[in-house]
Formats: C-alpha cells, sequence, structure tokens
C-alpha cells in the first residue's frame, strides 16, 4: 500500500469554461475526506476557489498543464497554495471512468501519495523573458517562411537569382529585388547593383535575369513580402532591445557567465537563461535538466535488451536553441566541442554527433550556473574527462569478462 505524503491537497481539472476541484483532506494514515465542486474561470469565480482552498487550508494543488487554461488558475491560486502542473500524458485516467469529477480526485489522489512528477514553473520574470524570446523565435520563423514565399514566386517568374547568389536577400540580391518590383531597369542594368564579392557572379547573374516572365501581378506580391519583412525585422529590433534589457536587469551575472561558453552569443545566453532560470535546485543534476531539455539519449530496455535509445521529446524550444548553438560551437577552433563532434561525427553521422554536442554544452550551462564559476574551459575538460573515464572502466569490464586484466593508471 502506498503511504499519503500529503495530508491536505486539491485536484483541479482544466477546462475553457468550467473547472472541476476536488479535495481531499485528513491524516495520513486514514481514509481521506472528499468534497468536490465545480467553478467558472472568471476572475470572481476563481477567486472564490482561492478562498474555498484557503478555508479547507489546502497546501498543495495540482492540474494538468492543459494549453494556457491553467495560467489563469495559477495566477489566482499561487499566493494561497504550492501548485504542482502535472504532465497529461504522466497522470491519464483510467480508460472507461473518465469524467472532470473523476479526473480531479484521480489528480488528488495521486498527489497525496506523492506521485505527481511536477513540472518545471519558472518565477515571474524569467516567465516574462521566456515570453520574449520564444515571441523572437516565432517571428525568426515567420520571416524565414516569407522568404520561401518570394523564392517561390521569383521561380514562378524565371528568375533564377537564388541559384547564383548565395544569400538572396544580402544586400545585393535586396536591391535586385527592389530594382525588379520597380520594373525600371533592365538585366544588364540589375546585374550592375551587385556588391563586394557578387560582382565576381555578374555575368551569370544577367543569365538569371534575362528574359524572365514577371507579370504586374507577381511584383505585386514580391513587393508585398517585402513590406512584411521589413515590418518583422522592426519588431525583432523591438524585441532585442526588450530582451538584453529584462537579462540584464534581472540577472546580469548569469547572462554574461552563459556567454562565455563556446557558441554562446547574447540572444542565446538569453534563450537559454530564458528556459531554465538562473537556479538550478529544480533540476538536482545536470542529467535532470539534459533529460528534461531532450538531448541525451532515452532509455528502451526490456527484457535485458536494449531497443532504440533516441532522445524524448522534452523542451522543443530549449532543444532547437541548443542544437544551433552547437553547431557554432563545432566552428570554434581548438575547442572541446569541435574536438567532441569530429570524435563522434564518423560513427554517429553529423546530426546526431551535433545533438551530442549540444548535450555537452548544456551540461556545462549546469555546471556554470551552479558553481557560478566564469571558466568554460575547464568545465568542458572536466566534462570531458569525466566521459574518458566511464569509457576506460566499460572497456575495462569488457576485457575483464574475456579474461585479460588491465591495470588503470
Amino acid at each position: 500500500m502506498i503511504e499519503a505524503v500529503i495530508e491536505r491537497c486539491a485536484g483541479i481539472d482544466v477546462g475553457k469554461k468550467m473547472i472541476a476541484v476536488c479535495v481531499m483532506t485528513g491524516p495520513a494514515a486514514e481514509r481521506p475526506r472528499i468534497e468536490k465542486r465545480k467553478f467558472g474561470t472568471t476572475v470572481k469565480e476563481l477567486e472564490d476557489l482561492g478562498h474555498w482552498l484557503t478555508s479547507q487550508e489546502v497546501t498543495d494543488a495540482v492540474m494538468e498543464s492543459t494549453g494556457n487554461y491553467w495560467k489563469p488558475i495559477f495566477n489566482i491560486i499561487e499566493e494561497a497554495v504550492r501548485v504542482h502542473l502535472a504532465n497529461a500524458q504522466q497522470v491519464k485516467n483510467l480508460r472507461g471512468h473518465k469524467t472532470d469529477m473523476n479526473d480531479s480526485q484521480w489528480l488528488a489522489h495521486l498527489l497525496r501519495h506523492g506521485m505527481i512528477r511536477p513540472s518545471f514553473i519558472p518565477p515571474p520574470d524569467i516567465r516574462q523573458l521566456r515570453d520574449l524570446t520564444r515571441r523572437r523565435k516565432q517571428l525568426v520563423n515567420e520571416g524565414t517562411r516569407e522568404r520561401n514565399r518570394i523564392q517561390k514566386i521569383l521561380e514562378e517568374g524565371n528568375i533564377k537569382l537564388g541559384n547564383v547568389l548565395s544569400d538572396l536577400f544580402g544586400a545585393s540580391g535586396q536591391a535586385m529585388l527592389e530594382a525588379l518590383v520597380e520594373n525600371r531597369t533592365t538585366a544588364e542594368e540589375m546585374a550592375q547593383l551587385a556588391k563586394c564579392s557578387a560582382k565576381r557572379k555578374i555575368p551569370d547573374i544577367m543569365a538569371s535575369l534575362q528574359d524572365h516572365r514577371m507579370t504586374d501581378h507577381l511584383r505585386f506580391m514580391v513587393r508585398h513580402s517585402l513590406e512584411l519583412l521589413g515590418f518583422l525585422e522592426f519588431q525583432i529590433q523591438e524585441l532585442d532591445t526588450a530582451i538584453m534589457s529584462l537579462a540584464e536587469k534581472c540577472y546580469p551575472q548569469q547572462f554574461r557567465l552563459l556567454q562565455t561558453l563556446p557558441g554562446v552569443g547574447q540572444d542565446a545566453a538569453a534563450g537559454i537563461l530564458a528556459e531554465i532560470g538562473p537556479d538550478m535546485k529544480p533540476f538536482p543534476t545536470a542529467h535532470h535538466l539534459a533529460s528534461w531539455a531532450g538531448v541525451c539519449p532515452g532509455n528502451n530496455e526490456s527484457a535485458g535488451i536494449h531497443k532504440s535509445g533516441k532522445t524524448r521529446r522534452g523542451n522543443p524550444w530549449l532543444r532547437s536553441l541548443l542544437v544551433q548553438t552547437a553547431w557554432a560551437a563545432t566552428r570554434k577552433k581548438d575547442s572541446a566541442t569541435k574536438a567532441r563532434f569530429e570524435n563522434l561525427k564518423p560513427r554517429l553521422g553529423a546530426k546526431r554527433a551535433v545533438v551530442a554536442v549540444a548535450h555537452f554544452l548544456l551540461l556545462a550551462a549546469h555546471q556554470a550556473l551552479t558553481s557560478g564559476a566564469a571558466h568554460p574551459e575547464q568545465i568542458l575538460e572536466h566534462l570531458d574527462s569525466t566521459q574518458k573515464k566511464r569509457r576506460i572502466r566499460y572497456h575495462s569490464k569488457c576485457l575483464h569478462r574475456l579474461g585479460v586484466r588491465v591495470h588503470t593508471v
């Protein structure tokens, strides 16, 4: 029998218009007293929920992280009780027994017996920073989609600039696109707008522009996309200013500390800080953090057979940011990250190797934030030596099974 660990708790089943709440109270060694109620989701009704939980002397409450519907409830009751946010996949009720009230009771039961693995809820200032960094990522992705749309329109108009210029939206490509939209210059004149190294490609540029089939309709579409790109760039600049200001104001030491790691600039440091926060107490070890982020191998063993150990989903925002940072870190000369990438690439392939480097960087970030020491190379060398010792122990055991004695120094 699983003993109860929380004597006064509540389970909240979250909905858009209505929430079901079950309160369990009573000594841990006895059967709890159960009381259930339903509340609306307006501020007044949520405040009534908070007053009810306080009157019942509830100390802990749990609810599923269902979209954004849990946030209004959290805003009201976070000061009254300790809120546990549960992963919906880990607290599913039994099939055939699923109602809102049953779900709330099931959540309260799991919480009372300490069977909830709570999700990480950062402090308010980190939540603000997270909103800004995620918004910036969304706008950058939207800009990428808009650039792809322009490429498709140019292909439709028989223009092959993308095959010649390495960056269609660089200084040379931008000038040619604006001239193309105005339709006042010939292919030869547009080719002369090439700048710097693109001047060597003037004959190829002329060939890609000659006898095109751009119509007024296609020019209108390109102009519309260019105006949207300009607006997105302006919004991204505003977000950059807000992100840097908030990071420097709230956590200047941690913000600068993360930038000492290879491949981590201001944008990446702000993004990592926004996702994991400055305090590593919610993550007991660096490997707990790596598992939460989804950058370490998964465990899939049954009957002594190890199956596919692909990485779990984890935090998609942090995972993608770490992989981008890892690509930059693999290009830093004479660094532990580059050496690690080159060592793993022949065996795992480039993509898996860069995920391993991302894992490596996150372990270093955890250790840097925990110790507060700005010595990235020492941290990376320590982690690398730990991996080497682990491999030595493994191969020594393998040789021992074969009857070969090995003495390690």
